[in-house]
């Protein structure tokens, strides 16, 4: 905590010699304070809370304990909805000496859906969400939670809905929606656009193994048709954006050295409105170079006027 709010230190490098920063702002009054290793704030609308969970030999038991203590903190405060979820994995396909999963990040998998489970969160209460590796023996959380009801979870129609992922990628599917919405507090039309970590795959499958080029340009097409009118419409969201509306985009390179051309076709595709970070940070399975999330706000007149 610093000068009363929520301070993260992520162990995930930035490209250039300036340590990127997150900042999450608001313009209303926040009250801040500890509950069980958990640090938080929160202005009314949202709720922003962090913790860290240790690589014991019990590790799935950590993670469990750690969202069952945030969990514990969203019905204290009055925060029922998780809108978007970071989690930063230590090692995150590296091999666990467990009878579970293989990896680290079937490991968190596995423990997270038992959580949302006894929660009894179904596909339509799941977070958007991040999941990539962090340089350390932690696995970092952050998130953020409402108090609107008016949330919306989106998928996308180039891809199966994580939670559908076949076996072949862990006993448990990740437990995450491809981006949410929550929608203003006066209703009408503007809300708030979070996209999830977003990487090369098609259906459920890694496409453009080996090519960091191809797989950045996928990535971001699929960024495009998860954002487009027709998509959101199907989702019931009166939106229509395109790549150049998104406010911030935050890009996970795997390898330093092709960070450079990831940024070249970013930059080629976003617009000159988006605030975008890039980190070097490991992805979730082992044939993915990059991933890449956002943030939009969508302002929209409840009447619109011809003249």
């Amino acid at each position: 905590m610093r000068n009363g709010f929520p301070e993260l230190s992520i162990a995930v490098p930035g490209t250039t010699a300036t340590r990127p920063v997150e900042v999450w702002r608001t313009s209303r009054r926040v009250e801040s304070g500890f509950h069980d290793g958990l640090a938080y704030a929160y202005d009314g609308r949202y709720l922003f809370c962090s913790g860290r969970i240790r690589h014991t030999a019990d590790y799935a038991a950590a993670t469990r304990d750690a969202y069952v203590r945030a969990f514990e903190l969203l019905d204290r405060l009055g925060y029922p909805e998780v809108a978007r979820v970071w989690n930063i994995v230590g090692g995150i396909t590296g091999q666990v000496a467990t009878e579970g999963p293989a990896d680290r990040y079937g490991e968190f998998c596995q423990a997270r859906a038992q959580v949302f489970r006894q929660r009894g969160l179904t596909v339509k209460d799941i977070p958007a969400a991040t999941g990539i590796g962090g340089h350390d023996d932690h696995t970092t959380v952050y998130f953020l939670a409402t108090r609107s009801r008016g949330v919306i979870r989106i998928e996308n129609p180039l891809q199966v809905p994580a939670y559908e992922y076949p076996e072949r990628y862990g006993p448990e599917a990740p437990c995450f929606a491809r981006a949410t919405y929550v929608a203003a507090e006066t209703g009408g039309r503007s809300g708030d656009l979070f996209i999830s970590g977003t990487a090369s795959i098609l259906g459920h499958l890694t496409v453009h193994e080996g090519d960091v080029e191809r797989q950045t340009r996928t990535t971001l097409e699929n960024i495009a048709a998860l954002v487009s009118g027709k998509n959101l419409r199907s989702h019931g969201i009166d939106a229509e954006l395109t790549l150049r509306d998104l406010d911030c985009v935050k890009v996970y390179v795997k390898r330093p050295h092709e960070a450079e051309i990831v940024r070249q076709i970013c930059t080629a595709s976003l617009g000159s409105k988006s605030e975008v970070g890039y980190v070097i940070a490991d992805i979730c399975r082992d044939d993915l170079l990059v991933e890449i999330e956002g943030f939009a706000s969508i302002s929209r007149p409840d009447v619109e006027t011809v003249n």
